[in-house]
């Protein structure tokens, strides 16, 4: 069976894909710079129960038109929790690893953990735009639009130091094999303190959490899969000390072990 393309970091996806429908769009020129992808949502769970979905987190801000108003999210560190009910949508701004730093002028760990009135930073129209969003249809092209425009007319100044955390990010996402900070800031010629005080700045969260959620979010994809699992060999590859060790780690930020979460998926 082919798992629906939620993305990492949904937690049984299969269970998901029942209950939300995703849609995911390519932000205009420009805003690309600073945005990964918009992503629209949709659910009716109406004459149904509601439903809990969890997310592992990625190391990226999101700014999300949603009921009853906008809010930032920044990384969150735990296990991000969203409770569905009735029918809705809500439409985010997935920001590139470190590019709602420039929008804000401020640490981006300010605001880890935490959900902040998107009023606090784009002022009144936030909460007009969230209007616009909710009132009208839940059309991915509408929406894209609306999110381009508003985003056009706020761009800041390019940061070059974003764009090398961006890629600093991208570079442990795309390889669960690194496993340590020291090795990541040798790649990219920075001392280890120099790295930290970016990944607090732009991130929001610490290189070590960055490069541990990596790791998480493959032990979740290899659960997910519906295959038989080797779970010492993955904590292996992982970098883990043992098989205990990423048992551990999951269950701790999953609340359940890897061969649990793996039996549910199934």
């Amino acid at each position: 069976m082919t798992e629906p393309d939620l993305g990492r970091g949904v937690l049984h996806p299969s269970r998901a894909a029942s209950v939300i429908e995703l849609d995911r769009c390519e932000p205009t020129a420009g805003a690309d710079r600073f945005v990964e992808f918009y992503w629209l949502v949709r659910w009716d769970r109406r004459d149904r129960p509601p439903y809990e979905q969890k997310v592992l987190a990625h190391p990226h801000v999101h700014l999300v038109f949603e009921a009853p108003r906008a809010h930032v999210y920044g990384v969150d560190r735990s296990l991000f929790v969203r409770r569905l009910e009735g029918r809705g949508h809500a439409l985010g701004v997935k920001f590139r690893p470190g590019g709602f730093r420039p929008f804000t002028g401020r640490p981006v760990l300010e605001l880890a953990d935490r959900a902040v009135p998107a009023a606090e930073f784009f002022g009144p129209d936030a909460d007009r735009l969230n209007e616009e969003v909710l009132r009208g249809p839940a059309d991915a092209e509408r929406l894209r639009a609306l999110a381009d425009a508003f985003l056009l007319a706020r761009l800041p100044a390019p940061d070059p130091t974003a764009d090398q955390v961006a890629a600093m990010v991208d570079r442990i996402t795309a390889a669960p094999e690194l496993h340590r900070v020291d090795d990541l800031a040798a790649e990219f010629g920075v001392g280890v303190r120099r790295l930290q005080r970016l990944f607090a700045d732009y991130v929001g969260a610490s290189p070590k959490w960055v490069l541990r959620r990596a790791r998480l979010h493959e032990a979740a994809r290899r659960a997910d899969s519906g295959a038989d699992v080797d779970w010492a060999a993955l904590a292996a590859d992982l970098g883990y000390a043992d098989q205990a060790h990423l048992t551990r780690d999951f269950t701790a930020t999953v609340g359940t072990s890897p061969a649990r979460y793996a039996h549910g998926s199934r």
